[in-house]
């Protein structure tokens, strides 16, 4: 039997075909509708977009670094200025074969292995599009061979900008700070794409990073055609870049440089003001770093020779080192025995020390009868320890924080360290002991619990000198006005004055230092600051256990306009190392020509000035470690290491040492020493701590 069989005729065909037809041809109508609408919508709701996506592609816009303000001295002399240069940078997320790329690049630029090193180091420590730069400073011919290799190698930028310059290298390194390449950390703090533009450089540290927003300036922008493949056709437009607003200072930029270099090998920090102003006229702590070298990053080996010098570079020693002040403190006690009523005519006989009780306080010398501009002048100990135990040291203490020692300054770019002037309460706050006696003997001399900073004595001088309360200023044109009257009456004042007078003028422990120059005289002490408790007289030994030199002076003495403080770390004696220094230094204010010459002598014994010294020892640490070197750290390390060297002090005296005083050095061993140069393989000390 036959099964039920489908008839399929013409008709049923032509049905089936008409329905796939309008199914098909509905949905080729929507999917055209569908693509007319999106048109329509890219076309006139989304043209802006897409026209500005194109231009992109055709347009290359870039920024363009500004140039920094200038840090002035008072006569607008740059301290920190801008200058063309040829670059070479490196954006680490643009590399292709980063090996390649960098093995060439050392080839054509002749990098030896220590920078190779260096250039390894950055490019390890980068993140994204964050600029690295690889060369600085390039003559035109060196520019020009990577300049025709660009097209093979990808994520190298050839730059010709503006760069900082400090014209003075290490002079103004603590003064000025420096300047780098914006890190990670910056960036995430401030999400401005100019931080990550090729050649931009922010302030890292110092007047460089405080004023950072008034030095950055407005950057400019240019705006060029190009293919789709990123090759240049040609520019279309540029706006310049606005340049940062300068800061002008009351450094005088000359006396900056040459009371630098006159410092020498040895590790000290000298500060001038002025008399009339309470200008700063030089700040300068030696040795220090030449911030040129950090524009672009640290290398290792120059981290090394920083790290381990034992003169200690990375620390502001006129703001943050602190030293007992000795015998630089005599002047103020005299001003403050005179207010408790102690006649400085009033002798007092010195056998050659000082009795209390069972302990025998021994002086320099046998003096004999002294008054007090004769203490004054031949720095006797026994003529102040006596007045100290009469009248007590609370009497003292007051008269120290009035002329400004322990205290804090404003001033910008660096943090100050306040020292101490010690009192009974402030010992059984920090060591929970009763004052004695023999703590208001050191402390009357400037030893013991006493610290100060170099800019503290440079205060007190001007104070002292000129009758008023004096404020240092930094910003020219922003000096502070004199603080209330100074309670002392011109004839206490003049005690003071003729007792440091007679220091440089007459038989006294700074004669050596008497100022040549016809109608120009200056006023002075010496001081000794004791390192530790040593048996042998003169603090002989290693450069480190040695006493720190001070000495603190003013000019003229009929009309004091200069006041300064020399601070020598293991100088051993006031007169022998800081007052030849402040000699020149003084000298210098008057005479430049005569100042010069005598420091050109010296710096030819020397090895040259300090950046000519600095290339030099670098070449030794070059050829001694190579590429040993530890790595620096992350991208922050040298702005930390340098924190963290300002946290040690240098060695002071024991506070618990009150049978042992330094002496004053003779005045007929005046003369200068050679200094000794740091030990090129030498570690950093491990200082003593100051009670604070």
């Amino acid at each position: 039997m036959f099964g039920k069989s489908q008839l399929t005729s013409s008709g049923t065909l032509s049905n089936s075909f008409e329905r796939r037809s309008v199914l098909i041809g509905g949905l080729q109508t929507g999917l055209g509708v569908l693509l007319a609408a999106r048109m329509g919508w890219i076309g006139l709701v989304q043209n802006a977009k897409y026209e500005t996506l194109a231009e992109s592609n055709r347009v290359n816009l870039t920024l363009i670094p500004p140039r920094r303000g200038a840090i002035l001295d008072r006569h607008n002399a740059q301290l920190a200025s801008n200058r063309i240069e040829f670059r070479i940078d490196i954006i680490k997320e643009r590399l292709v074969d980063s090996d390649a790329t960098v093995a060439e690049l050392a080839r054509l630029l002749g990098f030896n292995p220590v920078q190779l090193q260096d250039l390894q180091d950055k490019l390890d420590k980068a993140h994204g599009y964050q600029p690295i730069e690889v060369i600085s400073g390039l003559d035109p011919s060196q520019y020009d061979r990577v300049l025709v290799r660009l097209p093979d190698m990808p994520g190298v930028i050839a730059q010709q900008g503006f760069a900082r310059w400090y014209p003075t290298g290490p002079s103004v390194g603590h003064l000025t700070g420096f300047v780098g390449p914006a890190s990670a950390k910056d960036y995430e703090t401030e999400h401005n794409p100019l931080l990550v533009t090729p050649g931009f450089k922010i302030g890292k540290d110092g007047l460089e990073k405080q004023f950072e927003q008034q030095l950055r300036g407005v950057p400019g922008a240019q705006r060029v055609e190009v293919t789709a493949s990123g090759k240049f056709v040609r520019d279309l437009e540029k706006r310049d870049d606005v340049p940062g607003q300068s800061i002008r200072l009351t450094i005088d930029a000359p006396l900056q440089d040459f009371a630098a270099r006159r410092i020498g090998l040895e590790s000290a920090a000298v500060v001038v003001i002025d008399c009339i102003t309470g200008g700063v006229l030089a700040l300068v702590s030696m040795p220090s770093f030449d911030p040129n070298a950090f524009a672009g990053g640290i290398g290792r080996l120059q981290w090394k020779m920083l790290n381990e010098d034992d003169h200690i570079p990375l620390l502001n020693k006129a703001l943050r080192g602190l030293y007992p002040p000795g015998s630089t403190m005599k002047p103020m006690a005299s001003l403050a025995l005179q207010q408790h009523g102690v006649d400085p005519s009033e002798r007092v006989n010195c056998p050659g020390g000082y009795q209390l009780g069972n302990r025998y306080f021994r002086c320099d010398a046998v003096h004999g009868l002294m008054d007090m501009r004769s203490a004054i002048e031949h720095s006797c100990n026994t003529y102040f320890w006596t007045m100290a135990h009469r009248v007590g040291y609370d009497a003292i203490a007051p008269a120290a924080k009035l002329l400004g020692l322990g205290q804090q300054f404003e001033l910008p770019g660096s943090a100050q360290r306040y020292g101490t002037v010690p009192d009974a309460a402030w010992k059984m706050r920090r060591y929970h002991q009763e004052w004695t006696t023999a703590d208001s003997l050191n402390a009357s001399i400037g030893q013991g619990y006493v610290s100060v900073s170099p800019l503290q004595l440079a205060v007190m001088t001007s104070r002292i000198a000129s009758g008023r309360n004096l404020l240092p200023s930094l910003i020219f044109g922003q000096e502070k006005a004199a603080g209330p009257a100074l309670p002392f009456t011109p004839e206490q004042l003049a005690v003071a004055h003729e007792g440091m007078f007679r220091v440089v003028n007459g038989s006294g422990t700074g004669v050596g230092s008497k100022l040549d120059l016809p109608g120009i005289q200056m006023a002075g002490k010496t001081g000794t600051a004791q390192v530790r408790a040593l048996t042998a007289r003169g603090g002989g030994g290693s450069w480190k256990s040695r006493d720190h030199s001070l000495f603190v002076c003013y000019a003229p003495t009929d009309a004091p306009r200069y006041a300064m403080s020399v601070v020598v770390e293991h100088g051993t004696f006031g007169a022998r190392a800081a007052a030849p220094i402040a000699k020149d230094v003084m000298t210098f204010l008057f005479d430049p020509a005569k100042a010069m010459a005598s420091l050109t002598a010296l710096e030819q014994a020397w090895g040259g000035t300090p950046s000519e010294r600095m290339a030099t020892r670098y070449r030794a640490y070059s050829a001694q470690y190579g590429t040993s070197a530890p790595r620096v750290g992350d991208d922050e390390a040298v702005p930390k290491a340098i924190s963290s060297a300002e946290s040690s002090e240098p060695a002071v005296a024991s506070p618990d040492n009150t049978l042992t005083t330094r002496p004053e050095e003779p005045a007929n061993s005046a003369a200068p020493l050679t200094p000794e140069p740091a030990p090129v393989t030498s570690t950093a000390p491990t200082p003593t701590a100051t009670p604070q």
